[in-house]
């Protein structure tokens, strides 16, 4: 049985399925030694190539679906491929015989905290699409006065410089003050630097931010940045139903 050769590779782990359309539309992937396009359907028999790699195509049933939560320190970019040379999430992460692992959104260069990677591009895709509405919990530390009208303002919504306004669905003192006062934020979207610009937004600085939380996943206090841990298989379908993903 043929599908859509982006879901096809996206099974087998090669990347999400977003990421695969990109390398469609920029003429990197041969089925049968003919050049692949968007909407292309393919089977487990045919023989992919990405530049010079074979791919290993596999049904999604034959392959365990793994998730790393990995604690994501300041100073790593969410991509493989960097002209700068800068370290990325993907240097310690463990092998994988088969695919590779794809990262569930991204954290900036900057921020750090919760970052999940998964070898089912499919999954990654569902977790990543705007219709998930996912909830991510942030801590962030602030420098400036922060009043009242400012955090309404922040959460009845900002247009940012696309002229889509963007907000948070809650915010929460978490005490200190001076130049170490910290609020949690809870915000929908996944939108690049979408939690720094809001507040950007109201002229106040963010010095520090870290992702604690993603839908179900909380950081452990005991996961040290720039380590990684499996999800053992109670957690993983934990994220799936609570997101209507079957398994």
């Amino acid at each position: 049985m043929s599908e859509k050769i982006q879901k096809v590779l996206a099974n087998a782990g090669l990347a999400s399925r977003r990421q695969i359309e990109t390398w469609l539309q920029a003429g990197r992937i041969y089925v049968n030694g003919q050049l692949a396009k968007l909407g292309d359907r393919i089977t487990l028999q045919d023989k992919v190539r990405v530049d010079s790699r074979n791919i290993m195509l596999m049904k999604s049933a034959n392959q365990k679906t793994r998730i790393l939560l990995y604690h994501k320190p300041e100073g790593e970019i969410c991509s493989r491929n960097d002209p700068e040379q800068r370290p990325t999430v993907f240097d310690r992460l463990p092998l994988l015989r088969n695919g590779r692992w794809i990262s569930v959104g991204r954290l900036d260069f900057n921020t750090s905290g919760v970052l999940l990677l998964t070898n089912n591009g499919e999954l990654a895709h569902r977790l990543m699409h705007p219709s998930t509405e996912i909830e991510r919990e942030y801590a962030v530390r602030v420098q400036g006065q922060v009043s009242p009208d400012m955090l309404n303002n922040m959460k009845n919504g900002i247009p940012l410089e696309d002229g889509i306004p963007a907000h948070f669905d809650a915010i929460s003192d978490a005490g200190g003050e001076g130049s170490n006062h910290w609020y949690h934020v809870l915000v929908k979207e996944g939108r690049n630097r979408v939690v720094r610009k809001l507040w950007e937004s109201q002229g106040v600085k963010v010095s520090r931010l870290i992702r604690i939380r993603f839908d179900v996943i909380t950081l452990p206090r005991s996961l040290r940045r720039g380590r990684w841990m499996e999800l053992e298989k109670e957690a993983v379908i934990d994220l799936l139903n609570a997101n209507d993903i079957s398994h």
